[in-house]
């Protein structure tokens, strides 16, 4: 059973890679501080209010742009835990999955600022602030496995 629970910050539709994460940030060899960079220059500031565990909740099409695995890597960085989205791109999907961050589609009507509790077993996501429960449909099992493990690296370092 997987709950995640913290915070929200929220972003609109089609939030792009580069938002994300600028271009220009990554020529760093050292990929552990991205997060020190996540939305810079759409939301400057924010990565220091950033703590581990938020939750980024969005409206449709999150992580559009390129296929990049530095945006997930950044977000991960950053604290975020889970991001929940109306929808996702494809290929974002597929990097944050293979890199362990918890995605979760599923339209919902939470403010920033407040509360959430993601229990991607159950399929739930609570606002606490209030009480309402939002359903979702749950990921596969082999899916909840490599983001439980840590990305699709972990996972295999674990069967081996």
């Amino acid at each position: 059973m997987t709950v995640y629970k913290g915070k929200v910050w929220r972003f609109g539709d089609h939030v792009d890679t580069d938002q994300i994460i600028p271009a220009e940030r990554l020529v760093s060899e050292n990929l552990n501080c991205l997060g020190d960079f996540a939305f810079e220059k759409v939301r400057p500031g924010i990565a220091e209010k950033m703590q581990k565990g938020d939750i980024i909740i969005a409206e449709r099409n999150f992580g559009c742009g390129s296929s990049r695995e530095h945006a997930p890597l950044a977000l991960i960085d950053a604290g975020i835990s889970c991001v929940v989205a109306g929808s996702f791109s494809r290929i974002f999907f597929r990097n944050s999955i293979n890199t362990g961050l918890a995605l979760v589609e599923c339209n919902v009507d939470i403010q920033e600022g407040s509360e959430i509790e993601v229990d991607t077993s159950a399929g739930t996501i609570k606002d606490l602030s209030n009480g309402r429960v939002y359903n979702f449909k749950k990921h596969p099992e082999f899916i909840r496995e490599l983001i439980e493990s840590g990305g699709l690296i972990e996972t295999i370092r674990r069967r081996k």
